[in-house]
């Protein structure tokens, strides 16, 4: 860990006390570098936006992919103060970067409330012993459209 890493990580830091500060969500900041250069910057603003999506890495990654006009962000570096959400574990592989830092883990989350081992508890269980139900229907019209897709010569892939 280099001296620019701790800048880095302090900047996700205070975005988080920023964020908290100006009451627009919980305490996470993350941002988001490329080339030794901050591209893109978030807080949690899920309260203030009333959207349980809006966490602080996953709006960081908005902002870079708009940013560098793509919607993985190789060569990046994400600093998040905090050990990411599943939900965000999970935009952060889509998203590609090369590397994560972070700074508070989830058992600190949990310490203060934000406790994401239910989530991961229920990822790991069978569809139909998960809390929130789940049902499968309109199979076969829905793979139609999969059909298509993979049958499709001008697709993106990801």
């Amino acid at each position: 860990m280099t001296e620019r890493d701790r800048e880095f990580m302090s900047r996700a830091i205070a975005l988080a006390e920023e964020g908290m500060t100006k009451g627009a969500g919980g305490p996470f900041g993350a941002v988001i570098v490329k080339d030794g250069k901050i591209i893109a910057e978030g807080f949690n603003m899920v309260t203030s936006t009333n959207d349980p999506t809006a966490h602080a890495e996953v709006t960081a990654i908005r902002d870079a992919c708009k940013k560098l006009g793509s919607f993985q962000l190789t060569d990046c570096v994400i600093y998040t103060s905090c050990e990411p959400c599943p939900m965000c574990l999970g935009a952060i592989y889509w998203a590609r970067p090369k590397k994560v830092y972070y700074g508070c883990t989830r058992e600190d989350a949990a310490a203060i409330e934000f406790d994401d081992q239910f989530v991961y508890e229920e990822i790991a269980k069978p569809m139909e012993a998960r809390e929130i139900e789940f049902i499968n229907i309109q199979r076969s019209t829905a793979q139609e459209v999969f059909k298509k897709w993979k049958e499709k010569d001008d697709k993106i892939s990801y």
